[in-house]
Parts: structure tokens; C-alpha cells; sequence
């Protein structure tokens, strides 16, 4: 049996930042990502600026950021009768300010090379089938024990169904369409879109190489229907087909040249009842993820590696409570945040309620900026659920 003092399941940035961050302390590290070469799956793309300031803490330079992310000045909400506002994250239209729109096929590679480069043993195209006591039996057969066990291998975590922490999600069953459309606006600076239509949404952000990323939810037995009976493929052209024109948008969405295939997730979201044992912890979307309508994915993975990279330092240096201890952090980190997601999404369930909101937003900017903070990680989540800025928000 092969032993190592740290795996790491799974290879997104996640995996791989919590792989360097120990790498760079002294450790051992040995990290399985299962797919032999990048591929296109279902993914989060875009993100706030906070997320820029964490991959430079993992090693992520400037100029190499420039090459794999867009800028993007701002989330642009629109509701199905109309209304419009815009969440900012006080840009200025350069990268050090502006959301982002990444390119995945860079980020998540440009990661495992400076694992790679960190003294991490990467591993491509093994998987880990089965995680007990310490100990991992990898997809050909074999066992691979270690003092730490890392789960960074997203919603359906083999770590945590392992641990037997994994419980239903908190928005149900919804599901995703992800892909890349073609973009004739070749690299202009433009906001990204957020399209709500009856059961669902879709997002439309700008990324590198002259696409446009979408990402389609949908929700409700009426969607679950059209999909088994039509496919994806069907379903994502017709959601596009009605998505609105805009003078700032040159794709045409009755007819978008569809760049890659169509990757689906479903249920969008994961939730456990903990995020460690004693021998493992969670990161990442295996960690619990609860779609928060504007993006964010990206800085709580980040986030959430740096908070295990001390808890596993100090469990290995003999620290009983380091690994229960992060699970405590993380949960006190995300609590409010997830509970403003969860409002979003109830106004969501109910459009007209939405619609108020929306109107709202749009006309009163202290209240909207302050919204977009929130949602980017920017300011703490607490300010969205103060009793002040709730009365601001809905009062007529």
C-alpha cells in the first residue's frame, strides 16, 4: 500500500489550491483528478473581484490572469416584464476592479501546473472509488492510504458520500445547461446578463477567446418534463431563443453558434452535515453549495482551501481540533451569505414579489450597490440582512 500525508480528490481550483497551499508549507501531497486532460463541464465562470485577490495568494500572476479572464463591468438583471438594474462591484473597467469571466480550460490547468511546480504529485486520469479509514482504493485497484483525505471532487464528492455526511440539497431538484456560444463582439468590454423567464434563468457571461458562457437553470416538474422528452440541446436553444436583444449584446440568440456540448448538472447544489471526520475534510463545492443567482462559486472554493491549508498544517503538527475546528470556521464564514441566497431564491419562486424587488433596485442605487457587494464576497453578507437595508429595499 502506498502511503502519502496528504490526498487531494479532485483537480478544479479547489483541489489544486488547496494542493499548493500545503505543498508550499512542507507537505506531502499527492492529488487524483480523475479526467485524463482538461474538459468542458458543468462549471462556474464568473466571478467578483474578491476572487482575483485570492488567486494571487496562490501564486495566480497578473499578467497570467489577464490571459485567462474578461472584464466585466457588471451583472445586468433583467425580469420577465422588463425591468432592469445592474450589480457593481465598483468598477472602473480594468482587471484590478472589474467581475470576471473566466476562461476554465486556463484557470484549472494553470493550477495544476503551479502544483505541479509547488512539489504537489499530480496524477491525472485516476479516481478514487472508495474512502475509508484513511485510506483511498484508487479506480484501478489499487490503495493509497494518507494521514489526510481531502475531498475537492465537487457535488457528487466521493469523500462525502464516504463519510456519510451528504443530505438533499436546499433548492430541490433543479438542473443546468452549461456551454459556450460564439461571440461576434470579439473581446468588447461589455456587462454580463442575468435572464429570468418563467421556472428558471439564464446567464450570459463574456469570457476570453470570443465566447460568450451560458449557463442555463431551471426548476419545476414542467422543466424536468421538456428535458427527458426533448434533451438539452433542445430545451438550451429554446431558452436562448427568448432571451431578449440588447443594444450592448451582438450575439444573436435565436441562432447562437454553439461552441462545445451542452454539460448538464443536476440537482444544482449540494449540502452536508459536516465537513470533516477524522482523518478528512471537505472543500469546495464538495463542501456544500447553495446557488447563489449571481456567481461567487469560484472565492468560496478559493476561500475554503486556504481555511483547510491551516486546519490540515496543524492537524499534522498534532492538533486534535484543527480539522473540527474548520469545519465550525467555514460554517460561521458561509452562514450569512447562504441565507441571502436563500432569500434571493424565494423572491425568485415568486415573480411578482421579484418584480417589486427589481424595480426597487433599480431606482434606489445606495440599496443596489450594496446588494452587489454582498453577492461578491465584497462586504459581509450581514449588511443584506439588516433590518435597515431590508426596510430601504421593500419599502414602497
Amino acid at each position: 500500500m502506498e502511503r502519502r500525508e496528504v490526498l487531494v480528490v479532485g483537480g478544479g481550483p479547489a483541489g489544486a489550491a488547496t494542493a499548493i497551499g500545503l505543498a508550499r508549507r512542507g507537505r506531502d501531497v499527492v492529488l487524483l483528478e480523475r479526467a485524463p486532460a482538461w474538459r468542458w463541464r458543468a462549471c462556474g465562470v464568473f466571478t467578483s473581484p474578491a476572487t482575483m485577490a485570492a488567486l494571487a495568494r496562490f501564486g495566480v500572476a497578473g499578467h497570467d490572469l489577464a490571459a485567462m479572464a474578461r472584464p466585466i463591468p457588471a451583472m445586468r438583471v433583467e425580469t420577465r416584464v422588463g425591468t432592469r438594474f445592474r450589480l457593481t462591484y465598483g468598477d472602473d473597467g480594468t482587471l484590478s476592479t472589474a467581475a470576471l469571466g473566466f476562461d476554465r480550460s486556463r484557470l484549472d490547468t494553470h493550477l495544476l501546473e503551479l502544483a505541479r511546480r509547488a512539489g504537489v504529485d499530480v496524477r491525472e486520469g485516476v479516481s478514487a472509488r472508495v474512502i475509508r479509514d484513511g485510506t483511498a482504493t484508487l479506480a484501478r485497484g489499487d490503495d493509497l492510504a494518507a494521514s489526510v483525505i481531502v475531498g475537492a471532487d465537487g457535488l457528487r464528492s466521493v469523500v462525502a458520500r464516504s463519510g456519510g455526511v451528504v443530505r438533499r440539497p436546499p433548492l430541490g431538484d433543479r438542473s443546468a445547461l452549461t456551454f459556450h456560444v460564439a461571440d461576434p463582439g470579439r473581446g468588447a468590454i461589455r456587462d454580463a446578463r442575468m435572464v429570468l423567464f418563467d421556472g428558471g434563468y439564464v446567464g450570459l457571461a463574456p469570457v476570453p477567446m470570443d465566447r460568450v458562457n451560458v449557463g442555463i437553470v431551471l426548476a419545476g416538474r414542467r422543466w424536468r418534463a421538456r428535458l427527458r422528452a426533448e434533451g438539452a440541446p433542445a430545451v438550451a436553444r429554446a431558452v436562448l431563443a427568448a432571451v431578449p436583444p440588447a443594444d450592448d449584446d451582438p450575439v444573436a440568440w435565436t441562432s447562437p453558434e454553439i461552441c462545445d456540448a451542452i454539460e448538464g448538472a443536476a440537482p444544482v447544489g449540494a449540502r452536508v452535515a459536516r465537513r470533516n471526520g477524522a482523518d478528512w475534510l471537505l472543500v469546495g463545492d464538495a463542501a456544500g453549495f447553495l446557488d447563489p443567482f449571481t456567481g461567487e462559486g469560484l472565492h468560496r472554493a478559493l476561500r475554503s482551501a486556504e481555511m483547510a491549508v491551516v486546519a490540515i498544517d496543524r492537524h499534522l503538527g498534532g492538533d486534535p481540533r484543527a480539522l473540527a475546528g474548520y469545519d465550525r470556521s467555514v460554517a460561521r464564514r458561509t452562514r450569512s451569505k447562504d441565507a441571502v441566497s436563500l432569500l434571493v431564491q424565494g423572491f425568485l419562486e415568486v415573480p411578482w414579489a421579484f418584480d417589486y424587488a427589481a424595480r426597487r433596485l433599480a431606482t434606489r442605487p445606495a440599496v443596489r450597490e450594496t446588494m452587489g457587494l454582498v453577492m461578491g464576497d465584497l462586504v459581509p453578507a450581514t449588511r443584506a440582512l439588516d433590518p435597515r437595508f431590508l426596510a430601504a429595499l421593500l419599502r414602497p
